[in-house]
């Protein structure tokens, strides 16, 4: 009788001093995307990015990183407000597949956390970044909901492994067409 009452002393007075703290645990989001080639790096605010979707216009630093792409700012918008319409349970399916597995993969050697020592902490980050940013969508999924919904303060985006995966496609909107359509239309035939 007594260790049990010692015991239920013990365990409230570690609830009422850990509750407190417990508030103050908040999962993170990205702010910024640190951009890296070889040996050189720049930061853009995730804001920014949100902001020139939103007014078509890019700050000053946003604006000088846009220039060296050679495309459009129409082409850049519509890459970063395109939306994928993915239901969470099939986007789940996709994720935990063989394919989804491959993709991750790939990718995660593209997009990864600052400390990412292996492959398998960037395909987490992915997977998570992908679902939360399906639940700031709604139901949708575009480029800036998907760096809003990255775990990390900053997300490492590598030029030069992104340029490798680019030499096989044509283009960035056949790449999303790859990644998003082919694997999603599989995963909704399977369920229907």
């Amino acid at each position: 009788m007594y260790i049990k009452k010692y015991l239920f002393s013990k365990l409230l007075l570690y609830l009422i001093f850990i509750t407190p703290f417990l508030s103050f645990i908040k999962a993170e989001s990205a702010d910024e995307i640190k951009i890296t080639y070889s040996i050189f790096s720049k930061t853009i605010k995730i804001q920014s990015l949100k902001e020139y979707s939103r007014t078509g216009k890019p700050e000053k630093k946003l604006k000088k990183l846009l220039k060296r792409l050679d495309s459009t700012n129409d082409k850049n918008l519509e890459i970063l407000t395109k939306n994928f319409d993915i239901p969470l349970p099939i986007a789940s399916k996709l994720l935990y597949s063989e394919i989804g597995n491959v993709i991750l993969t790939r990718v995660s050697k593209v997009i990864h956390p600052p400390r990412a020592r292996d492959e398998r902490t960037g395909k987490l980050a992915l997977r998570a970044s992908i679902i939360k940013g399906i639940d700031i969508g709604e139901g949708k999924i575009n480029l800036i909901n998907f760096f809003e919904g990255y775990p990390t303060k900053t997300v490492v985006l590598n030029v030069g492994a992104l340029s490798k995966i680019l030499n096989k496609v044509e283009s960035i909107s056949e790449l999303f067409e790859f990644y998003t359509d082919s694997p999603l239309n599989r995963i909704k035939e399977n369920q229907n």
